[in-house]
């Protein structure tokens, strides 16, 4: 069984600032180990549970955040930005299952750690086939397309409810409780690292035995529609082929598939 672990920073326990998780700040350090250390309690877990082969996809900012150094052997690490799948690369190669690991929840979402959806600074709403949608759904679309189902994910409440609406079936690890953007009552690592790696397992056991959460399938043609922060962002979006102004803000694409769909998305938020 190949599994791909995907791992994102603002869902890490302890985390409540965009200080810990900006390279440039000296705080950064100590919750980039924290993060590996999360990432090898689920490594660890599915091993148990008898995972032959484990991808790790480092998916915060620029993908250089796992340290290496630190991670399980048991492991292999995508790093390094862009890549063609992003925040799941290595998904089209491949996998029978992902883990999210260290997610947050969509943009606007009340009382959830640094909620934003991909640029905190560039993108307020984001909505798949009209329905709205954060890197969760995002990236477990994407997923689904390739007939990988996410099977896990840990993060704050909001996110593990984010989560369960859009993936029934999945396992969840509340790491953190947020009473605010940058407020939250946290798990010390060592309980999020141990329920973690107990997800993880359980998990992977269900998945053996023909239980849990199926892949997810967004049905094609795939729409993506960005309401961007300024119409000066949106003037620069429309200049990807294919895009089409709704009002002052909002920009729509049309794709034949999700990954096209994924790409689209990529490119009109860069250009924006």
């Amino acid at each position: 069984m190949k599994l791909l672990i995907a791992d994102d920073m603002e869902g890490i326990t302890g985390v409540v600032s965009w200080d810990h998780v900006n390279s440039t700040h000296s705080e950064y350090g100590r919750f980039r180990k924290i993060m590996t250390a999360e990432v090898n309690a689920a490594i660890a877990g599915a091993v148990k549970a008898g995972v032959e082969e484990i991808v790790v996809a480092d998916g915060h900012s620029s993908a250089r955040n796992i340290m290496i150094e630190e991670l399980d052997s048991h492991a292999r690490l995508n790093s390094g930005s862009p890549s063609p799948s992003s925040m799941v690369q290595g998904i089209e190669a491949g996998v029978d299952a992902v883990f999210l690991i260290g997610y947050h929840a969509r943009a606007g979402t009340p009382k959830a750690i640094l909620a934003h959806t991909w640029s905190d600074s560039r993108v307020i709403n984001v909505w798949l086939n009209d329905r709205l949608v954060g890197e969760i759904g995002l990236n477990a679309s994407l997923c689904g397309y390739y007939g990988a189902a996410v099977l896990l994910l840990s993060g704050d409440q909001a996110a593990c409810a984010e989560a369960a609406e859009w993936v029934p079936g999945i396992e969840t690890v509340a790491v953190k409780k947020a009473s605010g953007f940058q407020a939250a009552e946290c798990l010390p690592p060592s309980v999020s690292q141990a329920r973690i790696r107990e997800a993880a397992e359980r998990a992977i056991l269900n998945f053996r035995a023909g239980k849990g959460a199926q892949p997810l399938k967004t049905p094609a043609p795939v729409k993506i529609t960005v309401e961007l922060t300024t119409p000066k962002m949106a003037d620069s979006a429309c200049l990807l082929p294919g895009a089409v102004r709704l009002d002052g803000r909002r920009v729509e694409v049309q794709a034949a598939d999700m990954p096209s769909a994924f790409r689209a998305f990529r490119a009109l938020v860069e250009l924006a």
